[in-house]
């Protein structure tokens, strides 16, 4: 399977082009929360997508909130947070928001620790999960080298060991990836990426 993956777009009319434009070849696109800024602008940012043609799997990001999200997605996308879909045998976990609760106010859609370990329940035996936030200690730490990622995310990879773990969230580390045991983790930001299942 040939997966396209973007996170945080953000409204970025050039960045979305590409991606619809790369869509074309991929089998299916994920992505990664954060297509709108601070609550607003969440239908437009849909229709920056709206040209991808293949199965589209969404997760919410702190910028959207699920509700925000499944009532702007183009007709047939996957929002999921806390959930799965199989798409031709490959099985999909997505959980948004800002995991954990981030500082920055009532604007923000977070998800506490304690309730994303509840979520990650329903996550065992995924291929991949699609995480807005990026696990404690990989692709996560701000301008000032403070690691603020998510032990709860860290803990489902540890325990599930799926193929894939892709997010986004903390824009200094676009485009960082590592290692938790034999998942691959990347940090996707809003450009094309590309991964083979």
């Amino acid at each position: 399977m040939k997966i396209l993956a973007f996170s945080d777009l953000h409204l970025a009319r050039a960045r979305a082009e590409e991606i619809v434009a790369a869509s074309r070849v991929a089998d299916v696109v994920i992505g990664a929360g954060d297509f709108c800024n601070m609550r607003k602008g969440i239908a437009e940012a849909m229709g920056l997508i709206a040209g991808i043609e293949k199965p589209l799997v969404l997760v919410p990001g702190n910028n959207e909130s699920l509700e925000e999200l499944a009532m702007a997605a183009p007709p047939g996308a996957f929002v999921l947070h806390g959930d799965t879909i199989s798409i031709d045998g490959v099985t999909f976990f997505g959980i948004g928001g800002g995991i954990p609760v981030t500082p920055f106010g009532a604007w923000s859609w977070d998800v506490p620790e304690e309730e994303a370990a509840e979520l990650f329940e329903a996550a065992v035996g995924a291929d991949v999960i699609v995480s807005h936030s990026p696990p404690k200690g990989i692709a996560d730490r701000i301008g000032t080298g403070l690691s603020v990622g998510s032990t709860a995310v860290r803990d489902a990879a540890q325990t599930i060991q799926p193929k894939l773990l892709v997010c986004g969230h903390i824009h200094d580390c676009w485009g960082e990836e590592g290692m938790i045991g034999a998942t691959r983790v990347k940090n996707l930001g809003p450009s094309v990426n590309w991964f083979d299942l």
